[in-house]
């Protein structure tokens, strides 16, 4: 039988303990989240209160097309905006039933839609449903943007999304439906 070396053992090195947020770290109901380094918090200026909430209504068949509109609007457009509730829906018939209800402050709604295309919805929405919520039509190009007209949007973004140019066209509209809501 062969004589076998011993291995040497090993010192151990301490293994780090998980990440828990110390007390700077922790949010509390008054904190904002804070900077890179965690030392500065973030001012982000309130619309009228945090509580303030718009929902927008997202139409497309395409899960992709719903959470790429989502992404792009993120939770709040812009500072002066209230914060963003979502209500997704993937068919016409959805659509039609949640704006009858009322609650929408915008609706966005995929032209490219099938069966049925959002621009067919806003154009229907438009005629059959007292006091419309502003709506934005996704066209499949610029070109698009005279169906969008055809279908009495009052706003058009073309695929591919850009996220600047759908924030600052949904912040205008959500402005403008807060004027036209406060002084109802």
């Amino acid at each position: 039988m062969p004589a076998t070396a011993e291995l040497p053992v090993l010192a151990r090195t301490p293994v780090p303990a998980p990440w828990r947020p110390g007390p700077r770290a922790a949010a509390g109901p008054d904190r904002r989240v804070g900077s890179i380094a965690g030392v500065t918090p973030a001012t982000e200026p309130p619309a009228e209160s945090d509580d303030a909430r718009m929902m927008v209504l997202v139409y497309s068949d395409d899960v992709d097309t719903r959470s790429r509109v989502k992404m792009a609007i993120g939770r709040r457009p812009a500072p002066d905006v209230p914060r963003v509730e979502w209500l997704e829906c993937a068919t016409a018939a959805a659509v039609i039933s949640a704006l009858d209800k009322g609650g929408v402050d915008l609706a966005i709604l995929d032209g490219e839609a099938t069966p049925v295309g959002g621009m067919g919805i806003a154009r229907q929405a438009k005629d059959e449903i007292f006091q419309c919520p502003p709506i934005v039509v996704l066209t499949g190009r610029v070109a698009d943007n005279w169906l969008a007209n055809w279908s009495r949007a009052e706003a058009a973004v073309a695929h591919p999304l850009d996220p600047i140019v759908l924030a600052r066209t949904v912040a205008d509209l959500l402005r403008r439906r807060r004027a036209e809501l406060t002084t109802s």
